[in-house]
């Protein structure tokens, strides 16, 4: 057993955003450490992951995933090694993926964690590209939209965690166009020349559905919405007869204090035979074998390339994830506690 600390800081909600979240509405406490109780581990975190659906969970609001509670930890995927164990089945030294991050030490139910191999992939890549965001990626993709080779798609919010994967599956299956779209000149080029996307646009430069017709002149198969509002409007006017979306996110609106209008081209959807349907990653555990072994083999080959943007320190981690809202993030936004 390693020396277990007497204090961990933990990140409290103290208060419920009103739009954009601010500084005042956290708070970084700390709390004592205590040994395990039978059936548990305890984990030093070393890396966390701030994503957009944790924007959601600060609103008292009745929805998939049960809303953070005012003056608790906060939580959310996290990858650690285990320094105390009173579970069979781990060990001090071995590495674990599990949902309490927004700490520095997590006492966890062994029931909810996973051990992980740091030799096969870094272990912030449990958090991302074989993640979550990964599997979101693959599901959304794959299951959701019924991609098929020949496909073309379109992608919003292409440069991030999820996005980024989602217009390199297309590709590396046979898409015949992948168009992302994203919000800085530097997050195109990286689309384009490192992705391998086909084009990509910068949505602040201009009406989105102009910048789509330009850069998918025949129309799209398939979108993946990681935005919604005036994305989503122009993806239902380029999507071919019996087009497919995935909408997996609206971050144009999470922090918005009235109610977003929508598309407004909705009629659209029964011409065409339009098939909009959401994602919750949860559904596809089922695939999560398929899905390690595609990902890992592509990124083997060199044919998937993924980026981090790593924050370091837990007293960082409020600010790391209102940089993820704002779009500062390229690929995964990590929160890391090596120091």
């Amino acid at each position: 057993m390693s020396v277990i600390p007497a204090v961990s800081r933990e990140w409290h909600l103290v208060r419920r955003p009103q739009g954009w979240p601010v500084a005042e509405d956290f708070a970084l406490r700390e709390v004592p450490v205590t040994a395990p109780a039978s059936g548990r581990i305890l984990v030093r975190n070393l890396h966390m992951s701030v994503d957009p659906y944790m924007r959601g969970r600060m609103n008292d609001v009745k929805s998939y995933i049960p809303p953070f509670q005012l003056d608790r930890p906060m939580d959310g995927g996290a990858v650690g090694e285990v320094i105390a164990s009173e579970a069979e089945g781990f060990a001090v030294g071995d590495h674990v993926l599990h949902g309490l991050g927004w700490r520095e030490y997590a006492d966890v139910d062994a029931a909810h964690a996973t051990k992980v191999d740091g030799s096969l992939a870094p272990l912030s890549t449990y958090l991302g590209v074989l993640g979550m965001p990964g599997l979101t990626a693959y599901a959304g993709l794959f299951e959701t939209a019924s991609f098929k080779e020949g496909d073309a798609v379109f992608v919003s919010g292409a440069a991030g965690a999820v996005g980024s994967l989602v217009g390199q599956f297309a590709r590396i299956k046979g898409a015949s166009r992948v168009v992302g779209s994203a919000g800085s000149d530097e997050k195109i080029k990286l689309l384009t020349e490192k992705y391998g996307f086909d084009a990509a646009f910068n949505y602040k430069y201009g009406p989105v559905a102009e910048q789509l017709k330009a850069a998918a002149p025949e129309g799209i198969d398939v979108y993946f919405d990681n935005v919604g509002g005036d994305h989503l409007e122009a993806a239902i006017g380029a999507l071919k007869v019996h087009g497919r979306a995935t909408l997996c996110g609206a971050i144009a609106q999470y922090n918005d204090t009235e109610p977003a209008p929508g598309p407004r081209n909705l009629v659209a959807v029964i011409g065409k035979r339009l098939r909009l349907q959401g994602i919750l990653v949860g559904d596809h555990y089922g695939i999560q074998d398929r899905f390690v072994s595609d990902v890992a083999g592509w990124l083997r080959s060199g044919e998937l390339v993924y980026d981090e943007t790593v924050v370091e320190g837990v007293e960082n981690a409020t600010e790391a994830f209102l940089g993820m809202l704002r779009g500062e993030n390229t690929g995964k936004m990590i929160v890391s506690f090596t120091g």
